[in-house]
């Protein structure tokens, strides 16, 4: 990923006030090289992977093509589940690494995710602290250690 002339753009889908906030503290402190966006509901997330929603300070254009999605399970008009399912069923957007982290441990939980595609399912750490260590676990892996595939600024739907 250091090769890259542009920051990680990580999509995150997320409908909780308090959790956007530290999410995006705890990038800003561990990850000055990712710009991240927010989703506040699975409706919202797949209008801006489809390019029907602009985020307010994309200068790309309409489409958001994200690196990263990490994507809460529980969120309200269509939740991550259903989200996950409809990224991993569309050819443009299979091939972007997404990370389900939410705050269900629960088995089925887990194992319907990755039967679905999910990239890795993190259970959301319950201090600041957690959440520190894994933004920067998340983040080195992605940046450092995997290799991502170069993606368009826009890239036509299914």
């Amino acid at each position: 990923m250091t090769d890259r002339k542009t920051k990680l753009m990580i999509l995150i889908a997320e409908d909780d006030a308090d959790d956007r906030l530290m999410m995006k503290e705890a990038f800003a402190e561990r990850c000055q090289d990712c710009r991240i966006c927010f989703a506040h509901d699975g409706v919202q997330l797949m209008r801006l992977l489809n390019g029907e929603e602009q985020l307010p300070d994309n200068p790309d254009g309409p489409s958001v093509c994200p690196d990263l999605i990490l994507l809460d399970l529980n969120m309200p008009l269509k939740d991550g589940r259903e989200a996950l399912q409809e990224i991993k069923s569309n050819s443009s957007l299979r091939t972007i690494p997404t990370i389900v982290m939410t705050t269900s441990g629960n088995e089925d939980d887990i194992r319907y995710c990755y039967d679905t595609g999910a990239n890795s399912y993190i259970v959301k750490p319950s201090s600041y602290s957690g959440l520190l260590d894994v933004v920067s676990s998340l983040t080195s892996y992605w940046t450092t250690t995997a290799t991502l595939p170069i993606r368009p600024k826009r890239y036509d739907r299914d």
